[in-house]
């Protein structure tokens, strides 16, 4: 998995590195600290902005009770349901397909 340091995710959203950071912290982006340094996944932006589906998804994720390491490792993991991985199927549109599998991991 290819990773973005916030200044280089603001530069690819055109957003100032502030925003990113607010964006992370109102969970739009997940972040990994990673040698002291945050970072996100690269596959989350997309065409200069934030891949559709992925802040919802988020929010459902945290609503079940997932960290932030559990929400990505969740999201970048094979599930032959979808077939692929959330991530994958997030990128092909299928966002709502993805939600449901989310939210019925809360139950």
């Amino acid at each position: 998995m290819d990773w973005l340091t916030l200044p280089d995710a603001a530069a690819q959203l055109q957003v100032p590195v502030t925003r990113v950071r607010q964006m992370v912290r109102d969970r739009t982006l997940l972040a990994r600290r990673e040698d002291g340094v945050l970072r996100v996944p690269a596959d989350f932006i997309i065409d200069g902005a934030v891949i559709k589906g992925l802040p919802g998804l988020l929010t459902v994720l945290a609503d079940a009770g997932f960290t932030d390491d559990e929400a990505l490792d969740w999201i970048f993991r094979e599930d032959p349901s979808l077939p692929g991985t959330p991530m994958r199927a997030l990128a092909e549109n299928r966002s709502k397909e993805v939600k449901r599998r989310a939210q019925a991991l809360a139950f």
